[in-house]
């Protein structure tokens, strides 16, 4: 994993809610109403409703919109188009973005695929810090032997010990040879994340590849109640963890 920001999106200032991003093959405000529908739908019973708005401006006056960052539940997503086939997709969750849930579900719903990025520089030092992380997960329309994953690689420390995975089919530009690596975080690097992320169309580290010709990203919210646990915090506040 790289220890340089500048190389990750908005040289990592978003972090933790851009340490994790979903991705689905699809229209940015499709996905929003898609999404929103749906959350609509599991909150009612509590006397909840789900809204969409377009956030236009910069990409960082759209990440803006999700602020406050909120725990335990996660109350504004954020849909991002880009200049590909593929929409982003962030929330304001404080401890980061749960994109798995929220991609593995949606890419069935809408007939699309779907993906996780993540990338966290390894930082730990005397439990200060992050571990670090690389990971892709590609998810399809249809079940598989696992969920509905098609793929997944990933190097993690895990809590001080590095971790290696893999499963499903390999893409074609895959570097098979360099998951055999005698230093496990060599295995999967944040430059072969970058490459692969090329090959399937995307460049998410790169902030002009988001909102293409001015168009607006789609914020989805809840109103209503919240859970009694609610709390609130700034940008600066979950980043004083790292």
């Amino acid at each position: 994993m790289t220890e340089n920001m500048k190389e990750l999106l908005l040289e990592d200032r978003w972090a933790p809610v851009t340490s994790d991003m979903g991705f689905l093959e699809t229209n940015a405000e499709h996905a929003a109403h898609a999404y929103a529908a749906w959350w609509g739908r599991l909150l009612a019973p509590r006397g909840i409703s789900v809204e969409v708005r377009p956030i236009s401006g910069t990409l960082e006056q759209a990440l803006s919109a999700l602020l406050p960052l909120t725990s335990p539940e996660a109350l504004r997503q954020l849909f991002i188009p880009t200049r590909s086939a593929w929409t982003a997709y962030v929330e304001n969750a404080r401890g980061g973005t749960d994109a798995m849930s929220a991609m593995s579900y949606m890419e069935r719903t809408l007939g699309c695929h779907g993906m996780r990025v993540g990338a966290v520089p390894d930082t730990i030092q005397k439990d200060k810090g992050r571990y670090g992380i690389v990971a892709l997960e590609v998810y399809g329309p249809r079940q598989t032997d696992w969920l509905n994953y098609l793929r997944t690689v990933y190097a993690m420390n895990d809590g001080g010990r590095w971790d290696f995975g893999q499963s499903g089919e390999p893409f074609p530009f895959e570097k098979l040879e360099q998951y055999q690596a005698r230093r496990v975080r060599d295995r999967f690097t944040f430059d072969m994340l970058k490459e692969y992320l090329r090959h399937l169309g995307l460049s998410p580290f790169e902030e002009d590849f988001y909102l293409p010709e001015g168009a607006p990203a789609w914020l989805v919210e809840r109103k209503g109640p919240v859970s009694p646990k609610h709390q609130e915090y700034t940008l600066a506040q979950a980043r004083k963890d790292f």
